[in-house]
């Protein structure tokens, strides 16, 4: 399962899904920090710094074939602590951009992260652009406190995948999995040990601190969901 891994910070997201069996193949991220933390830590993976000029065709280019993507699109206008612009911010628009890749490269899979002001400030438009594309979708609101981390970070996860498409012979070529129950089977499992002092910013995030400095952090994963995400999906991979 090869990973697109957008506005990757980081890599929380592909650390994960690394651990669930999953492989990035490539990352897109703009910050210069976090690009170097990725570069260190994922040497031989490429990293696109703009995700309004990446497009399947560079990606083919560059040999690169992707099955599912990830990411976590700026919250920045989507979070109560901001002003509000929602999905028709700067930031927090590039879901567009995020919502182009899918239509042009029909990835297998799509994770999608952000804050759980999203489910009153743009859900409707996230599930609508999904379902545009033709794909299902179904969502969930997983804190970091689910997989025992001592703080909440609240976050909406979005797994999304192709409706399922029929032959000429009327025969479903594509059959949607069903991720809640075994998601949930997973997560209520998923419990790890946590620094009882966290060094960096009041929590711990699941990321050695040494990786990054504390807007990284801040922006960053608990690398405990996707994972369960990917084993989840792993699993319906091995079910179907």
């Amino acid at each position: 399962m090869n990973v697109l891994d957008l506005f990757s910070g980081i890599g929380g997201f592909s650390l994960g899904l690394e651990r669930a069996g999953m492989r990035t193949v490539a990352f897109c991220e703009a910050n210069e920090f976090c690009q170097r933390v990725l570069a260190k830590h994922w040497p031989d993976v490429p990293c696109y710094p703009d995700v309004r000029a990446l497009t399947a065709d560079r990606l083919a280019t560059d040999g690169i074939a992707v099955d599912a993507i990830c990411g976590g699109f700026p919250c920045q206008d989507i979070s109560y602590a901001g002003y509000g612009a929602g999905l028709a911010g700067e930031r927090s628009g590039l879901w567009t951009e995020y919502a182009r890749l899918i239509g042009e490269l029909r990835p297998r899979y799509v994770i999608v992260e952000n804050v759980a002001a999203l489910l009153n400030r743009g859900l409707d438009i996230v599930l609508r652009d999904f379902a545009t594309l033709r794909y299902d979708a179904e969502w969930h609101a997983v804190a970091a406190a689910h997989v025992g981390a001592p703080h909440l970070r609240d976050r909406v996860w979005i797994i999304a995948y192709p409706q399922a498409e029929r032959t000429v012979q009327g025969v479903e070529s594509l059959q949607a999995p069903k991720l809640s129950r075994e998601l949930g089977r997973i997560l209520g499992r998923a419990r790890v040990q946590w620094l009882d002092h966290p060094p960096v910013c009041g929590v711990d995030d699941g990321v050695r601190p040494e990786l990054d400095g504390h807007e990284a952090l801040g922006n960053s994963i608990v690398p405990h969901i996707p994972e369960a995400i990917g084993r989840a999906i792993m699993t319906s991979l091995i079910s179907t």
